[in-house]
């Protein structure tokens, strides 16, 4: 059996140097933006939580961030989630991408859904959307990285299938 070399981390303990950080903290310039699209199944893995995490500091360091969804990324703008009712979490956790994109739109943070996605795809209505969060065009996802080029905007752009 293989022996144990030095102390048990127990709760609390901390295992790795959380202080060094060897890149400034950079904030937004006035009038910076940011785009981030997301082509991400939920909860098939942790990559859509984490981008809208990144998204939220993003958003706080100062730049005027708008995350678009499409193709399956869409199903994470659902307002219908929920187990057994709408709203209700079935796990803890369930509701990490509702609860998540609410904080980031109340944080002044713009969600935009492809409609082609939604209704093609996964015949979901407009209405089926999270308040706040606004459909567009099929033909805007690429209109909008080409304004996001335009002005020199911060692009995120992640795609997992």
């Amino acid at each position: 059996m293989a022996q144990i070399i030095g102390e048990r981390a127990q709760a609390g303990d901390a295992i790795v140097d959380y202080d060094e950080k060897l890149f400034d903290d950079i904030q937004a310039n006035p009038g910076e933006k940011a785009y981030v699209f997301m082509h991400t199944v939920p909860y098939e893995g942790s990559v859509g939580f984490v981008n809208m995490l990144t998204c939220t500091r993003i958003n706080r360091k100062g730049f005027d961030t708008s995350l678009v969804l499409y193709g399956p990324g869409v199903l994470m703008g659902s307002a219908t989630r929920g187990f057994p009712n709408v709203g209700d979490e079935a796990f803890p956790g369930h509701m990490n991408y509702n609860n998540q994109l609410q904080t980031f739109m109340k944080e002044g943070g713009k969600v935009l859904a492809c409609r082609f996605a939604m209704a093609a795809l996964y015949g979901m209505r407009e209405s089926d959307l999270i308040e706040g969060i606004v459909p567009i065009h099929p033909l805007d996802v690429l209109d909008c990285t080409l304004t996001a080029r335009r002005e020199g905007a911060l692009v995120m752009q992640t795609w997992t299938l």
